[in-house]
């Protein structure tokens, strides 16, 4: 019997250990959510590498369920935003379900529709609960602080100090002579970077970031835009400093905007005075050839609209109709470089309008509420948050959103905005 009670003490404790995870997950499931924003900072989508935030991924909505099931708590499906993003994420699926055996269609897909789907209700649904709020706030500060760090060290050469090591590999994505952080891309660091400092200025305003390292992050960040070397998101973040330095209510905010204003101006004089830095700089302003290129794609693919105006090519052949029409250039794969002209010419008319509700319904989801919140998501942030969505609706013009973290990342807030309007017209009902 004594044998058979340390046995079964044992098996017990086994047990236990194993479980001992699983309990902790339904105990933070807000945990892996931010794990799994971590993955996809860390990961870009569209490369042969391993697909370990897939996994995580996996794992995220294997959690969510398990936690919707133990609360009874409903899992609300958010019409505003959710609905178009749904039809987008159907009409896009339809039209990849011939090429099943390609990882990277399918990865694609993921992050530009299915992750952006998924974050936007599941952290609607964690928002619920308000320290969620705070931790997604603590863990964009951090994401911030690290993407300064790595675009900084970039620009001045510091490559020891540069982690994932694949960020200095060129054989892998584009942009390798920029600061492209890990996603590979020049112009996704810098929308990465644009909308978390975004959050950090909202932060700062509310003095949850403040003393040295709300100015190390505030000063930093211009020069890690700048290290970028990519007009659009100059564009993007100089268009997003004087919007709010003019037209914020908050005079705490229009200081921290003067602020970045002054701190890009020093940024660019220390980068004109380096001989180096200056003939980079130079050299990406005066480069005509993308532009060049990208009209090219550009009257390629308004010609192709007009012959199939509704429905569009799909993708397959729409890439096989490009590389017929255009004849200056020579590479393997086109791209529009604007998401609005993909989605036309992809999906015609029909996907362009779908597009179109969805950029609508992002607006509408930062409405003020009648019940005046508090914390991250304040009155004074729903003043706020067009600004996230003209960052995101400019960029789309130069380049096609199949960025996972930074889709993840405004679908994030976009569905605690939702869910805070949903709450808050819940209490003025019983209220």
């Amino acid at each position: 019997m004594g044998a058979i009670s340390i046995a079964a003490a044992s098996g017990e404790r086994v047990v236990i250990a194993t479980l001992r995870p699983f309990q902790l997950l339904l105990a933070q499931p807000w945990l892996m959510f931010l794990t799994f924003l971590a993955a996809a900072l860390l990961r870009p989508p569209s490369l042969a590498l391993f697909p370990w935030d897939r996994y995580v991924f996996a794992v995220l909505l294997f959690n969510t369920t398990l936690f919707v099931f133990a609360t009874r708590k409903p899992l609300y499906f958010g019409r505003v935003v959710g609905l178009p993003s749904l039809l987008l994420m159907l009409l896009s699926a339809s039209g990849i379900v011939t090429h099943a055996y390609d990882p990277q269609a399918w990865s694609v897909f993921a992050a530009k529709w299915l992750v952006p789907f998924v974050l936007f209700h599941i952290a609607g649904f964690l928002a619920e609960n308000t320290r969620f709020a705070a931790l997604f706030e603590k863990f964009a500060l951090l994401a911030l602080a690290y993407l300064i760090f790595t675009s900084v060290a970039f620009l001045f050469d510091a490559r020891e100090l540069i982690f994932p090591r694949f960020i200095l590999d060129d054989s892998l994505g584009m942009h390798a002579e920029r600061a492209r952080g890990p996603f590979l891309q020049a112009v996704a660091n810098g929308m990465a970077l644009n909308l978390l400092g975004l959050v950090a200025l909202n932060a700062y305003r509310r003095k949850v970031l403040r003393g040295v390292l709300a100015f190390v992050l505030l000063a930093g960040l211009p020069l890690a835009i700048l290290a970028t070397k990519t007009r659009s998101v100059w564009l993007g973040f100089g268009g997003s400093v004087l919007l709010l330095l003019f037209r914020s209510s908050s005079k705490r905010l229009r200081g921290a905007c003067a602020g970045l204003a002054l701190a890009g101006v020093l940024a660019l004089v220390a980068c004109v005075s380096v001989a180096d830095a200056n003939r980079s700089l130079a050299d990406r302003l005066e480069d005509r050839s993308p532009v060049e290129f990208r009209m090219a794609v550009y009257r390629a693919g308004w010609e192709m609209f007009q012959l199939k105006p509704l429905f569009g090519w799909g993708a397959s052949a729409m890439q096989r109709e490009l590389s017929l029409r255009i004849s200056e250039f020579h590479q393997d794969e086109y791209y529009f470089h604007n998401t609005y002209l993909e989605m036309l010419v992809e999906r015609g008319l029909l996907g362009l309008g779908l597009y179109l509700w969805l950029v609508v319904d992002l607006f509408r989801v930062g409405k003020r509420v009648q019940v005046r919140p508090a914390g991250f998501f304040d009155e004074e942030f729903r003043s706020l948050w067009p600004v996230f969505v003209l960052v995101f609706l400019l960029n789309a013009s130069f380049v096609v959103m199949n960025y996972q973290f930074v889709n993840g990342l405004l679908f994030s807030i976009a569905g605690m905005l939702a869910a805070q309007n949903r709450m808050s017209l819940e209490g003025a009902r019983h209220g």
